[in-house]
């Protein structure tokens, strides 16, 4: 089934509230001398193809890409940065002139179909991101490509050309005043810091910016002190960045699980977003090959469900990165099937979460800890700090059972009614 430039809808039962954009022309860009690159076009070929295997297209509201303007891209983005995006399509450049261009940014390929993938990936964002919020759309799923959440207000780096979700993000809280979003929950959970997002909401409480990644003291990519737990934000926006950084590369389900119950549900409810927007990068799953963590379709499941409690499920869903096919297709059909409501999540948390996932909950959530991790206050805005006092006292009590692994129970059903 190919998406048609016309909304599709199931022609029996109730019109499909979720919304699914894909588009081939997102395929165009890809390394320009044809080498294999982990960042390919075959990404988003891969969950089109598994959803449509499932039939979940039918079920959805399927869409075309439209192309992003430059007014609503330059809200987060410089014209420089604007100017050079793109320039980069122009037929004008030569292989060795652009491959010269994209040779001055942080692991960044150009092609002649770069720019057209750019401003269609950010326009998709924007489009379903509106739809939700007017209520046309229930959540959505933008299967776009380049990935967005890497890229800086002046640069593209780490695959990222236009960071996709920050700019749809700052379109309804600066661009659509009238439908009343006040308040934005980004939860990030690609298994890289999303260092370009934080960066672009460093002083706005209007957006909780959550991130959880591997850091490794700095050492994983985008590295550096920008994804540490003591980048809270500035101004005031201080304590609206929450970054939960991974020491242990080969995280799992349990460690998300123990993340999402001790740190960013209990901050969410205080939070009340009126929105959750989610840098879906599915790097963390099992077998891929830049993640290296253990995150499965049933752990992706279970991580969107309780975020599915608030805003209403008003949910818009932006792909970021995932590597590997097989992994990267299943966790993103799990993750559509949740937001379609159709059947109860089945599964079971076999595994513990590891002592350094306690140690950096407790690091986050303490002020006066003497952890391995705590450099410094982590100072929280008001509206959020009875959310940090009751999950305090659990966590000293949390005991070790052998030195590495501490239990968490996952007692996660099937959803309470559609929203």
């Amino acid at each position: 089934m190919e998406p048609d430039s016309n909304r599709q809808t199931s022609t029996d039962g109730p019109r499909p509230r979720v919304g699914l954009i894909y588009d081939e022309r997102m395929c165009k860009h890809f390394t320009p001398d044809g080498d294999r690159h982990p960042e390919n076009p075959n990404r988003i070929r891969a969950i089109w193809n598994e959803l449509q295997s499932a039939g979940i297209p039918q079920r959805c509201v399927v869409f075309n890409a439209n192309d992003a303007e430059d007014k609503y891209i330059s809200l987060v983005h410089t014209k420089d940065h604007i100017k050079l995006i793109k320039n980069i399509g122009s037929k004008k450049l030569d292989l060795q002139r652009r491959s010269r261009m994209a040779a001055k940014y942080n692991s960044i390929y150009f092609n002649e179909g770069s720019s057209e993938a750019a401003y269609l990936a950010a326009g998709s964002v924007i489009k379903v991101a509106e739809d939700v919020a007017k209520g046309e759309l229930n959540s959505a799923f933008a299967i776009v490509r380049p990935p967005g959440h890497h890229a800086e207000a002046d640069e593209p780096m780490g695959f990222c050309l236009y960071n996709n979700v920050a700019i749809a993000t700052s379109f309804l809280l600066n661009e659509r005043p009238e439908l009343g979003f006040k308040k934005i929950l980004i939860v990030d959970w690609d298994v890289h810091h999303g260092n370009g997002t934080q960066k672009m909401f460093w002083k706005d409480p209007r957006v909780l910016f959550f991130s959880v990644h591997r850091h490794e003291f700095g050492s994983f990519y985008p590295g550096g002190d920008d994804g540490s737990h003591v980048m809270i934000g500035e101004g005031p926006g201080a304590g609206y960045n929450i970054n939960i950084p991974w020491d242990n590369g080969q995280c799992g389900d349990a460690d998300y699980l123990a993340v999402w119950e001790h740190i960013l549900i209990p901050v969410a409810k205080e939070f009340n977003p009126d929105m959750v927007m989610i840098s879906a990068g599915f790097d963390a799953a099992v077998g891929d090959p830049l993640g290296g963590c253990c995150v499965t379709p049933y752990g992706y499941s279970v991580m969107l469900n309780e975020l599915a409690d608030f805003a209403g499920g008003k949910i818009v869903m932006a792909l970021e990165g995932g590597y590997n096919l097989d992994s990267l297709a299943s966790s993103a059909r799990a993750c559509v099937e949740v937001l379609l409501e159709e059947r109860p999540i089945t599964g079971a948390i076999k595994a513990y979460p590891y002592e350094s996932t306690w140690r950096v909950i407790k690091a986050i959530l303490s002020s006066d800890s003497d952890g391995d991790y705590y450099n410094g206050p982590h100072t929280v805005p008001e509206d959020l700090e009875e959310a940090i006092r009751d999950v305090v006292q659990p966590l000293s009590n949390l005991k070790v059972d052998d030195g590495s692994h501490a239990l968490i129970e996952n007692k996660i059903g099937k959803r309470d009614g559609k929203k």
